[in-house]
C-alpha cells in the first residue's frame, strides 16, 4: 500500500509534491514534538478562576487540548492535503485567560462563547469567498515578508523557550527587553542540551542527511533524559520556586496512563458576554478575537505553503478554501471545548523543514495527539531545549526568502520590514501583518499610486487602524 503510484499516494499526492511516505511520516513526528509542548502550556494558561471562581481543571484542559488538535489536525491532513497542523492558538488563550481574570463580569463559558462565534464569523468570511479574496489581494512583496516575519518569529520561540535568550523583567532598568542567557551569562544544563542540539542540527542538514531535523530532536531528547535522571535538574519554576538553570516548563519525565477527561466539550455559552457585559462591550471582544485568528492564519499559511514549495507562481495555494474552512472551525470547536481557538502551527514548519509536503504528515501527527490523550510520555519526555533547534534551523531556511522582496520599491520594502521585524518583536503575527498592511497603503497614498492599492486592503487597513486603536475606543466607551 505505501508505495509509489498506490491509492494513498494519488490521494495524497506524495509522489507528486516530490515527496514519499518516510519523510511524510518523519515530517508528522517532527511536527508533533515541535508543538507537543501546548498539552503542558494551554493548562497553565487557561488555569485561573473566572468571576465565579470556576476553573476549567489542569487534566480536563489537557486531555481536551489533545483531543481537539488531534481531530483537527487529522482533517487539515485529510481533506485539505496540506502538513499543517493544528492546536491551541497561543495569543488568542492568553487573550482570553487576561480578558477573564481581569474582568469581574465573565466566566469561562461566556468567553469561550465569544470564541464561538468570532469563528462562526469567520466560517461566513470563508463560505462568501471574502477571506479567499483578501488573501488574493496581498501584494507578493508582503506574502514574501510574512514568510521572512514568520521564519525569525519560528526562530525567536526556539530562542527563547531553550533559554538561550531571555526576558529582562523591567525592574531591571534597562531598555533591552532581552538579554543573552541568565543574566548575559549562558549557564544550567538545559542550555547545554539546545547548543549541542543546535550544532548537531546545522551539521546534519548542510551535510543533507536524512530525517536531520528529527535525529536532532530524538538526540537531544535522550541528553536530555539522561541530564535529567542523572542530575535531577528540575524544571525552571515547579509552581513556587524559581530555578533560572531549570527546564523550560517541561522536564523530561516518564508519564503513567491516565483516562482523558473529555467533560469541558459543550461548555461554552455562546450570548453569556452580552447578557453580562452588555452588546457593545462584547462585541468588541468578539472582533479582536476573530482579526487575530483571521490573520494569524492567513500569515502562518502563506509562510509554510511557500516552505513546503506548495505554493504556485502566481501565490496561490491548492485547497486554499478548505484549509481556512478548517482554521475558521479551530475556533468553533476549540471554543466550544472549551480550549480556546484552534489555529494553523508555525511548528507545522519543523515537519516540512524534515520533508514533509502533503497532508499525510498531519494525519500522523494528528493521530499521534490522540494517543497524547492517554499517555503522553512523548510529550513530557521531550523539553523544549530539545526541540529548539529545529525551530531555529527552520527559522533560517524561510528567511532565506528576504532576497525575493523587491528593496528598490520603498511602497513594499518599508511595509515589508515592519512586518517582519514585528512578528518576532511583538510576538505576534497579527501585529507584524498589520502594521504592514497600514504602511503600505498608506506609502502608496504618499506615492501617488493609490490605483495599486486593491480595494480590499483599503478595508484590511481600516479594519487593523481599528484593532490598533481599540485600546483608546474601549476608554472613551467607559469599557475596562
Amino acid at each position: 500500500m505505501l508505495k509509489q503510484g498506490s491509492a494513498l499516494d494519488r490521494y495524497f499526492k506524495i509522489s507528486e509534491r516530490g515527496s514519499n511516505f518516510s519523510r511524510e511520516i518523519r515530517g508528522g513526528f517532527a511536527t508533533f514534538f515541535a508543538m507537543s509542548y501546548i498539552v503542558v502550556l494551554n493548562p497553565l494558561i487557561l488555569s485561573g478562576a473566572d468571576s465565579s471562581g470556576g476553573t476549567l481543571g489542569f487534566p480536563a484542559v489537557a486531555a481536551v487540548t489533545a483531543f481537539v488538535a488531534g481531530i483537527l489536525t487529522i482533517l487539515m491532513g485529510a481533506w485539505a492535503k496540506h502538513p499543517f497542523a493544528l492546536a491551541t492558538g497561543l495569543g488568542v488563550n492568553a487573550f482570553v485567560a487576561v480578558t477573564v481574570a481581569t474582568n469581574p463580569g465573565l466566566t469561562w463559558p461566556d468567553m469561550m462563547g465569544l470564541v464561538v462565534l468570532s469563528g462562526v464569523t469567520m466560517l461566513i468570511l470563508v463560505l462568501t469567498g471574502f477571506r479567499t479574496a483578501v488573501f488574493k489581494a496581498v501584494p507578493e512583496g508582503l506574502k514574501t515578508a510574512i514568510v521572512v516575519g514568520i521564519g525569525l518569529f519560528i526562530a525567536l520561540i526556539g530562542l527563547v523557550n531553550a533559554g538561550f535568550v531571555r526576558r529582562i523583567p523591567d525592574v531591571a532598568g534597562t531598555t533591552v527587553p532581552v538579554g543573552l542567557g541568565f543574566d548575559g551569562k549562558l549557564l544550567g544544563w538545559p542550555t547545554f542540551v539546545f547548543v549541542v542540539g543546535l550544532i548537531l542540527t546545522i551539521a546534519l542538514v548542510v551535510r543533507k542527511v536524512k530525517g536531520a531535523i528529527l535525529i536532532g530532536i530524538i538526540t537531544s531528547t535522550i541528553l536530555s533524559v539522561i541530564l535529567e535522571f542523572t542530575l535531577h535538574i528540575g524544571p525552571s519554576f515547579d509552581g513556587k520556586n524559581y530555578n533560572p538553570q531549570g527546564w523550560s516548563l517541561v522536564a523530561p519525565k516518564f508519564s503513567e496512563w491516565a483516562a482523558p477527561d473529555l467533560s469541558l466539550i459543550g461548555k461554552a455559552n455562546p450570548f453569556g458576554a452580552f447578557e453580562h457585559l452588555g452588546v457593545v462591550a462584547a462585541t468588541l471582544l468578539a472582533f479582536v478575537i476573530l482579526l487575530s485568528i483571521f490573520f494569524d492564519a492567513m500569515g502562518t499559511m502563506v509562510g509554510l505553503a511557500t516552505e513546503a514549495g506548495t505554493i504556485d507562481k502566481d501565490g496561490n495555494i491548492p485547497n486554499v478554501d478548505r484549509v481556512l474552512q478548517i482554521d475558521a472551525l479551530g475556533a468553533i470547536v476549540g471554543g466550544g471545548a472549551s480550549v480556546s481557538s484552534n489555529q494553523i502551527y508555525v511548528e507545522s514548519g519543523a515537519g516540512i523543514g524534515e520533508g514533509a509536503r502533503t497532508g499525510l504528515a498531519s494525519v500522523v501527527t494528528g493521530l499521534l495527539f490522540l494517543v497524547a490523550m492517554f499517555f503522553t510520555p512523548l510529550i513530557n519526555l521531550v523539553p523544549f531545549e530539545a526541540v529548539a533547534p529545529a525551530l531555529v534551523v527552520v527559522g533560517f531556511m524561510m528567511v532565506s526568502q528576504v532576497g525575493k522582496i523587491d528593496w528598490q520599491d520603498w511602497g513594499i520594502a518599508i511595509p515589508a520590514f515592519l512586518t517582519f521585524t514585528l512578528m518576532p518583536f511583538t510576538y505576534s503575527i497579527a501585529n507584524g501583518l498589520g502594521a504592514g498592511f497600514i504602511s503600505f497603503v498608506l506609502i502608496r497614498l504618499f506615492q501617488g499610486r493609490a490605483r495599486e492599492i486593491h480595494p480590499l486592503m483599503w478595508a484590511v487597513a481600516a479594519a487593523f487602524l481599528l484593532f490598533f486603536g481599540i485600546g483608546p475606543i474601549e476608554a472613551a466607551l467607559g469599557i475596562h
